[in-house]
């Protein structure tokens, strides 16, 4: 397979500078939709998931009334392919699925719910299968909607235009800039540390040149999601007459995260220049770049040298699939899962095609199999663990919406092993005050009617909060961690208590209180109905904020004990609160 590199990217409306532009939009079909809920046979069966488990998984959900709850969709994740192309089509594995996977899909549809499956927007799926969908949009979209699909999800291993897992790690020359020393404009040098500006939080100078030009990799929990997460290098030159000039750049590039090759020059919003430089021996050794003709005019003229490719490739391969799953299916409801683990910063443009996007790598590395639960973490340094997935998604509510999407911390880990009820009950609660995705993540013969399991993930108050009409994701309000803002400051420390805030369709509130820490919290915290108002009031339904301040008492329902109150001081309440435990009351004013 030819790579010869990226696509030219002709659309202004998939470019960073319009990401956050919505009145025209790329896809006018895509639709304001809820978080969806089903099943993914990821977590449960890894690449080991077979018709016959399929089959069995689609039997429980119906014997379970999962559906009843709102659980339609069946995804088939990856291992589910034949390893390679046949006459360049895709095919299902004959040991494993049989039968096809339009018969597949028929069965769930008997069953009253609805299909999905799982590609990948590289070369190869994570699992090595030689399927990936670059290059193939056409044919496997038209493939997907005859096989009845209603949901993608849609992975990022094997990337050609970034050093995504599995990956060419030289992939980097796509994804930053060079390290950039000065800039010449008509006959006259700019230092790059001295007359330069750099934007955002992700490059900086070093010595007499500014490097890590580009977006910083969100994969790994390292990096705040809230704030600029790109930087530019701008310069503001004055020009005394109008006219073409000559710009050269004093540059070295690489193929390391930080320093690349690719190269992007705009003058103010106009991109005049988007391409590879040649390289240069290494990374100490700086060139000059050939003459690039630009137009100028009298007086100040922002010139910006970027290089927004890591997120504008990615955003690029996605809409390909789309566009083609629209072509193909004439109206076809699809839900767009992006998974590509928050690497490229999704949250800035994942609302442009996808109906959620993942927010970092996967949760559970321990996934199991036929007989084995695998195994899922309160917490751990890197990605696989509930708190870890939490931390992030709890700052970021700005970015989701009924007009935009959901962010994805990944698929629901209840009912591994590793974690215990409490965790498991705590882990439903925050996915649904964040509005998350509720994709069930295990082999669903373990849950049995009335036991623990089901009655976390059949929570029906918990439920209809990730479900709620209005569509808005909780904000943090509070946190007992010393920090600036709670609803903005990424924490990392579970040292702490936090507390969420969440308007709904009806003018009631929910609060959920939340003990990431493995120790007890013996304090009692009270939150201020004003603190509330202050915080969510923007967000809460037309009049309600008024109601809300000015009520005589609050009806309060408990909705993990199911227990219920009335409260006359304005203050919500909550004496202790377990390790790893969490409480969710709805609130409701009362004139």
């Amino acid at each position: 397979m030819a790579l010869e590199g990226p696509a030219g990217i002709t659309d202004k409306r998939l470019r960073f500078d319009s990401f956050d532009i919505i009145e025209a939009p790329v896809f006018p079909n895509k639709k304001a939709r809820l978080p969806a809920m089903g099943w993914n046979s990821w977590n449960a069966f890894g690449s080991g998931n077979t018709e016959e488990l399929t089959r069995a998984m689609i039997s429980k959900i119906k014997e379970l009334g999962l559906d009843r709850y709102g659980y339609k969709y069946v995804v088939l994740d990856d291992g589910c392919y034949r390893p390679e192309r046949v006459d360049n089509r895709l095919q299902s594995d004959p040991v494993k699925f049989p039968s096809g996977f339009k018969a597949i899909a028929d069965a769930v549809h008997e069953a009253g719910l609805k299909f999905g499956m799982y590609n990948d927007i590289g070369t190869r799926l994570c699992s090595g299968a030689e399927v990936g969908i670059y290059q193939h949009e056409s044919i496997d979209c038209e493939d997907y909607i005859n096989w009845d699909i209603d949901f993608i999800k849609v992975d990022n291993c094997y990337y050609m235009w970034d050093n995504a897992t599995f990956s060419n790690k030289d992939n980097a020359v796509y994804s930053f800039a060079p390290d950039i020393r000065s800039v010449t404009v008509a006959g006259k040098s700019y230092s790059a540390v001295k007359d330069g500006r750099i934007t955002g939080t992700c490059a900086f100078a070093k010595d007499d040149y500014v490097t890590f030009i580009g977006t910083f990799d969100g994969t790994a929990p390292d990096h705040s999601p809230v704030g600029l997460r790109s930087s530019e290098l701008v310069f503001e030159i004055v020009i005394e007459n109008n006219g073409l000039y000559d710009l050269t750049v004093n540059y070295s590039s690489g193929n390391d995260e930080g320093v690349g090759s690719w190269l992007q020059i705009a003058v103010e919003d106009d991109i005049v220049f988007d391409e590879m430089l040649p390289s240069t021996p290494d990374n100490d050794t700086f060139t000059d770049s050939q003459a690039i003709k630009i137009n100028l005019h009298a007086g100040i003229n922002k010139i910006r040298l970027m290089n927004h490719r890591r997120q504008e490739n990615t955003l690029h391969s996605y809409s390909e699939i789309r566009k083609e799953l629209e072509r193909f299916g004439n109206g076809r409801d699809i839900v767009f899962s992006i998974c590509e683990w928050g690497k490229t910063q999704p949250q800035n443009w994942g609302h442009i095609v996808g109906d959620s996007w993942r927010i970092l790598n996967d949760i559970t590395f321990q996934v199991g199999s036929d007989g084995n639960p695998g195994t899922a973490a309160w917490e751990s340094d890197y990605t696989t663990s509930i708190t870890s997935q939490y931390n992030k998604a709890v700052i970021m509510d700005d970015f989701a919406g009924l007009d935009k999407g959901w962010n994805d911390p990944d698929m629901l880990v209840i009912g591994m092993d590793g974690i215990n009820e409490t965790m498991c009950l705590s882990h439903m609660a925050m996915w649904c005050m964040l509005n998350s995705p509720l994709m069930l993540g295990m082999d669903l013969r373990r849950v049995n009617a009335g036991d623990w399991i089901f009655n976390i993930i059949a929570n029906e108050d918990l439920i209809a909060l990730n479900q709620d009409p209005l569509g808005i994701q909780a904000k943090r309000i509070f946190t007992t961690f010393t920090c600036t803002d709670p609803s903005q400051d990424y924490i990392r420390d579970n040292n702490r208590v936090d507390v969420l805030a969440k308007p709904l369709s009806n003018g009631d509130i929910a609060l959920g209180f939340f003990n990431l820490s493995k120790e007890d919290h013996s304090e009692a915290l009270n939150i201020p109905v004003d603190l509330i108002i202050k915080s969510i009031g923007s967000k809460m339904p037309p009049d309600t904020c008024k109601s809300f301040s000015n009520a005589v008492s609050y009806k309060v329902n408990d909705l993990i004990d199911m227990s219920g109150y009335i409260v006359n001081s304005g203050l919500f309440s909550v004496d202790s609160l377990v390790s790893c435990g969490c409480k969710v009351i709805r609130i409701t004013a009362c004139s």
